[in-house]
């Protein structure tokens, strides 16, 4: 699978799981700590591998989309240490349906600019089997990926 497709597909399931959310009710406790959890779950993996394997990759292949990389990776920053916030916080808690809505912004803002903005850019340079490599690689890495968000390594700085 090329390497874009399989993170549109990966924000595809993100934004699926955060219109669940949007959809459950207001004291629907459990339900919205599933979701949590799936969604903390699935952008672990996927903040992994793209810092892992596909930033470092697209910043080789298309040089001019350094800043671009540079801010998402930032975003990552903000977004792991919400997952790591929502991971151990009840969904009863007053705070937890703003912090994932919160959450859920920064996602979205982060996925516009990601695949409007910059993927174009990346898939010009790279060309389909450099993108064909580095997808089945990414799909393999995810299977590693940690499950702590804060194990990523833009939480770290």
């Amino acid at each position: 699978m090329d390497g874009i497709v399989l993170l549109k597909e990966d924000h595809k399931t993100v934004e699926k799981l955060f219109k669940q959310f949007e959809k459950a009710g207001e004291d629907a406790h459990a339900e919205k700590r599933k979701i949590a959890d799936q969604v903390i779950d699935e952008l672990t993996a996927h903040t992994w591998i793209e810092e892992k394997i596909f930033y470092p990759a697209a910043r080789e292949a298309a040089p001019d989309t350094k800043d671009h990389v540079l801010e998402s990776i930032e975003e990552h920053h903000v977004v792991l240490w919400m997952l790591s916030e929502l991971k151990d916080l009840d969904a009863a808690d007053e705070r937890f349906d703003a912090k994932m809505s919160v959450l859920m912004e920064n996602v979205r803002h982060h996925v516009e600019e990601e695949e409007k903005e910059w993927f174009p850019d990346v898939r010009k340079a790279m060309g389909r089997n450099r993108l064909t490599e580095l997808g089945e690689q990414m799909q393999a890495a995810k299977k590693k990926a940690p499950g702590e968000p804060l194990a990523v390594p833009s939480a770290k700085h």
